[in-house]
């Protein structure tokens, strides 16, 4: 059974500071992490990916839109920030090897994985996101342990 949170955030310093203390609250555990964002075209997807990104020390932080992936790892973590936007097919997101960010301290963070459908791993959480640069509102979905132990992290 999944576990849902509904939160509300006033501006994009609010969902700056969630998505910082989402990646705080994933850093303690040793498993992959799978993430899905979804959300309309400017509904925040990408700030909150930048925000959580940045939490690790990586200050140059861009949208895969056109690459599909950005990777950014070093000694603590290795994060992977998918962009299925551009996908013609799922079966492009094997021939890069997705399968192959999936270990121990390793985060996926996937926007638009409705189109990578097949090829992505399940999520543990999934964020909806929808409202514009003034207010967003996040719904929250932990589909298994890893996201009910991060939705609870975040709900403290």
């Amino acid at each position: 059974m999944a576990i849902i949170l509904n939160l509300v955030l006033k501006n994009e310093e609010a969902t700056q500071q969630f998505s910082e203390q989402l990646a705080q609250c994933s850093e303690g555990i040793n498993h992959a992490i799978v993430i899905y964002l979804k959300g309309d075209l400017g509904a925040g997807k990408t700030t909150l990916a930048r925000g959580f990104v940045q939490y690790f020390g990586f200050d140059r932080v861009k949208s895969p839109t056109y690459s599909l992936v950005e990777s950014y790892q070093n000694n603590i973590i290795n994060i992977h920030h998918f962009d299925c936007y551009r996908l013609s097919d799922p079966e492009e997101l094997d021939y890069i090897g997705i399968r192959d960010y999936l270990g121990p301290n390793h985060i996926q963070l996937i926007e638009w994985p409705e189109l990578g459908k097949g090829a992505i791993a399940e999520a543990d959480m999934t964020i909806a996101l929808q409202g514009d640069d003034n207010q967003r509102e996040l719904l929250i979905t932990a589909h298994t342990p890893i996201g009910k132990q991060l939705l609870q992290c975040v709900n403290s």
